[in-house]
């Protein structure tokens, strides 16, 4: 069979995917610069532009002065071409952000979160909220991201476990689908905010890395090149249950008086876990993520500057020579060897090249507590990944949630027709 006809409309497709998805990563571009950065003839990006720009996908975002000449104009993406949801439901508060398609935020909400109210009552009053705020159409929603803290099958995507919100378990989504009359996506909220680590954050120049979640129970997510190892049932990462040296071995269960797993890491390591730790440290105060925090500045200082090991070595064995430094160093040496127990057992498998420590509890430790933990992780096991606190520090599940409902609404907007 003769595949030549085929071939001019296959180029045209292959180049429209080429400048969207760079108008996409770049923002506004000049025809020229389209031309040079996609390897597309001056030409052919011409004829590029002016077929997006008649599809209604882009739109013409001002000029570019400066240059020699008349100034030239500034092609991106049509913003209105659709917009998307990511949203956060924790516990105590579920926090929403819809965007548009070029990830610019145009409404947010924060709400409390009523375990025993229906999740798609509750999310359709969420999508009303921000649409509203947002002077949208619902129906121009391309994509709405869900993060749980909970386990989800990566093959039949039901909600297997979410001890605090029951009834978000079972087969969640598709009632949300046909409630909110959008494409939903329900995701664990590591995942997502690794993610975004990988996008925005410390994960950005590396190829394999886990996220240690060290929050109100421990949790992880490990990424290979741009792929999320979510395991048979969607239990990779789940480290609460992870038999680890000076712990109990979990029976599966919960100890509901704490509302945590009883025993394994979780019993190290949960926010109860550092918060009772920091009291018998003396170091306490209102939360584990402020307790955490303070003991680091009261060893490096406000600034909080101390980025290796050796250095955070040397306070401890010398300068630190006021009550709190030295409380916080001894505090802060404990937790990294808790901590370190759980990442050495990852990274005897995984041997990544970076582990980051994320949510309040892993992030306020800053370099005094990653610093720590990678020596700690040293000393344990053979790998030497580097250890480094997040940096991503506002909400960095919604923004997970976000990047991949962006990405899905510009794969049904531009893409769908090609």
């Amino acid at each position: 069979m003769n595949a030549k006809p085929g071939r001019p409309r296959l180029l045209r497709e292959l180049n429209d995917r080429a400048a969207l998805e760079l108008l996409g990563s770049s923002g506004a571009l000049t025809r020229a610069q389209v031309s040079e950065m996609t390897g597309l003839s001056k030409v052919t990006a011409n004829h590029v532009l002016s077929r997006l720009e008649e599809r209604g996908v882009v739109v013409r975002a001002g000029v570019q002065e400066g240059g020699r000449g008349p100034n030239a104009v500034l092609y991106g993406l049509n913003p209105s071409c659709g917009y998307v949801i990511g949203v956060e439901v924790y516990l105590d508060t579920t926090t929403a952000v819809l965007a548009d398609i070029t990830g610019r935020v145009l409404a947010e909400t924060t709400v409390p979160t009523e375990a025993a109210v229906d999740p798609a009552e509750a999310m359709h009053a969420i999508v009303e909220r921000l649409t509203l705020a947002a002077r949208i159409d619902p129906a121009q929603v391309q994509a709405c991201v869900i993060g749980l803290p909970a386990v989800i099958d990566p093959g039949t995507s039901l909600v297997r476990f979410c001890y605090d919100m029951p009834a978000w378990c079972g087969d969640v989504l598709e009632v949300l689908r046909q409630r909110l009359r959008l494409p939903v996506t329900i995701d664990n909220d590591v995942n997502l905010a690794a993610i975004a680590e990988r996008a925005l954050g410390a994960a950005s120049d590396v190829r394999n890395f886990v996220l240690v979640w060290i929050g109100r129970g421990p949790g992880s997510a490990v990424m290979v090149g741009d792929q999320l190892l979510r395991g048979t049932v969607g239990a990779a990462g789940e480290l609460g249950w992870m038999p680890v040296p000076g712990a109990d071995v979990s029976d599966g269960g919960f100890d509901r008086s704490r509302h945590e797993v009883g025993a394994a890491f979780q019993s190290l390591v949960g926010w109860r876990a550092v918060q009772e730790l920091a009291e018998k440290h003396g170091v306490a105060a209102e939360d584990a993520a402020r307790s955490v925090a303070g003991a680091a500045e009261s060893v490096s200082g406000p600034a909080g500057s101390v980025a290796t090991a050796a250095g955070s070595a040397a306070r401890a064995a010398g300068s630190a020579t006021a009550a709190g430094s030295v409380a916080g160093v001894a505090f802060l040496d404990e937790l990294a060897r808790r901590i370190a127990l759980g990442v050495a057992s990852i990274c005897a498998v995984l041997d990544p090249e970076l582990v980051v420590l994320g949510s309040h509890v892993g992030s306020a430790g800053g370099d005094e507590l990653a610093g720590r933990v990678q020596q700690a992780v040293a000393r344990m096991c053979l790998a030497r990944p580097r250890v480094e606190a997040s940096a991503i520090l506002d909400r960095p599940v919604v923004r997970g949630a976000l990047l991949v409902a962006v990405e899905q609404a510009r794969e049904r907007v531009f893409f769908a027709d090609l």
